[in-house]
């Protein structure tokens, strides 16, 4: 096993960044007049609710990049001496910052991206894939200086609110605080354009050019082999169960409303989720419409993850076949021991960094509905053990149980050998280190790679001894619905590429 040694490094903290309240608007109606500036960054509670949905937080400008490859670390493209891991926390501490407040939004600038799936690979001995990117990023983290956070759900029952932090790094001492002060006006100058621009044109994101000719990178008949392969490994009692997935690509249209943006605004549409995000990435561009919460930690150390094994369809247009579906999901045997495994995995790697006898469970296999699916919910929670901070909180639990299965390693092995291709983003997590040690990150699913002219995401499932495999390839193309909705299509529509697999002697897409 790799060295996982990433310990907070204790030290004093600067003063706060500076606070300014400013008019609220949606930020998802100020992308369009942004999307020009370098690294635009949108965590999107796009269905917001006081618990699960309260913040969302717009930024862009970064004052420098964090990024991994090929198990190097680097930042603003220089590479750094230490491994990935521990070079993010030195950088981290670096930039060290106390929190304007307890009672203001929890991201008051910091780091903020993605840890790619195979950012794990930086943390234990696993295998490669025969189709690997050399250009791939395991982590890329830009670090903001500003931040627009917005709280949905003020404790004081007023309306929505907004304000804008400002750290004043990467500047020290006295510099600080006047940079801090520059770069607040400057930003909130944007913000301003940004609203004008809006209001004078009455913006109302355009429907995007559809998205057609989906193709896996795998047959129905290969993919349902992997099924019962992975069933087999199961017998043999190398794992419990695996997350098992198949990737959909497809060409985007060349015109000017094909944007990934436009793309974006659709997706939140369609399937409105609590965990979204939009980060242009320079050359590439994630949208994601997560519903799944993987870690958040409070600046006082509090842990909470909330993985989601179980899924069903919802039936929109008959209350009583909605709450019927929802009914055989909460009693599903399948579903429930799924969840059941995958809270115990959660319950164990959290147990490296938090405090003994901290972590507990309030709530298993909870039915939670969203836009288009139910899925069965459990909730765990602890304390961090000092001196650990976020870094290392992650570097305990990446990628996320839920979306490897249990043993962790061993399934991780399983997948690497039947789906042979890297998922990249999808089934990491993406969110932030906040200057302060807060972090809050989601579960990369139902999340869409945009490069090259190209869009890919990935859908899979959770497999165990009572998998079918015929069961197991519907209930993808069902997760994979409200996405070909979003790009106006139809899983119907585009059924029989589907299965047949990908094109012959067609090139590998990254």
């Amino acid at each position: 096993m790799v060295a996982r040694s990433c310990a907070k490094a204790p030290q004093p903290l600067v003063p706060a960044p500076l606070v300014h309240d400013v008019p609220f608007t949606d930020p998802a109606n100020l992308l369009d007049a942004l999307k020009s500036q370098p690294f635009l960054a949108f965590l999107d509670s796009a269905a917001p609710t006081p618990h699960l949905g309260r913040y969302s937080f717009l930024t862009f400008a970064p004052f420098a990049l964090f990024s991994a490859r090929g198990g190097r670390a680097f930042w603003n493209g220089e590479a750094l001496p230490e491994a990935p891991f521990i070079a993010l926390e030195k950088k981290r501490t670096q930039f060290a910052m106390a929190s304007a407040g307890s009672d203001l939004p929890p991201f008051q600038g910091g780091a903020l991206g993605y840890f790619s799936y195979e950012a794990g690979r930086l943390l234990e001995k696993l295998p490669l894939t025969s189709r690997e990117d050399p250009n791939a990023r395991d982590i890329l983290l830009p670090f903001y200086d500003l931040v627009l956070a917005v709280d949905h759900f003020p404790t004081n029952g007023s309306a929505p609110s907004a304000r804008v932090f400002s750290s004043g790094w990467p500047h020290q001492g006295a510099d600080r605080e006047h940079h801090a002060r520059e770069r607040l006006s400057w930003f909130c100058d944007r913000l301003e354009e940004a609203s004008r621009f809006q209001a004078e044109r009455s913006m109302r994101p355009s429907s995007p050019s559809h998205i057609r000719g989906w193709r896996s990178d795998v047959s129905r008949t290969a993919f349902e082999g992997s099924i019962e392969r992975t069933r087999h490994y199961i017998r043999q009692g190398d794992i419990f169960q695996a997350n098992i997935t198949q990737r959909f690509s497809a060409p985007v249209p060349q015109a000017d409303r094909s944007s990934p943006l436009a793309y974006y605004h659709a997706m939140r549409k369609h399937n409105a989720a609590p965990f979204a995000a939009y980060l242009d990435c320079g050359d590439h561009v994630i949208a994601s419409s997560s519903p799944e919460r993987f870690i958040i930690l409070s600046e006082t150390g509090d842990v909470e993850t909330r993985p989601i094994k179980g899924t069903a369809p919802r039936d929109l247009t008959d209350p009583a076949r909605d709450k019927a579906l929802a009914d055989a999901l909460a009693a599903s045997e399948k579903d429930r021991a799924e969840n059941v495994m995958i809270t115990d995995l959660m319950r164990n790697d959290l147990s490296r960094v938090c405090q003994p006898g901290s972590i507990k469970v309030p709530q298993l296999c909870g039915l939670e509905s969203y836009a288009r699916v139910h899925h069965l919910v459990s909730t765990v929670t602890g304390r961090l053990q000092e001196p650990n901070g976020a870094v290392a909180l992650l570097s305990a639990t990446l990628p996320g149980g839920s979306i490897t299965g249990a043993p962790k390693i061993r399934a991780m092995e399983i997948i690497t050998e039947l789906e042979d291709l890297p998922r990249g983003v999808y089934c990491g997590a993406i969110g932030y280190i906040g200057f302060d040690g807060a972090m809050d990150t989601n579960i990369a699913i139902r999340t869409v790679t945009f490069r090259d002219g190209m869009a890919h995401f990935n859908v899979g499932g959770g497999i165990t001894i009572l998998s079918n495999p015929a069961e197991e390839y519907e209930e993808c193309l069902h997760k994979a619905s409200a996405l070909f909705r979003a790009f106006g299509t139809t899983l119907e529509a585009e059924r029989q590429t589907l299965e047949q697999g990908p094109q012959p002697d067609a090139e590998e897409q990254p």
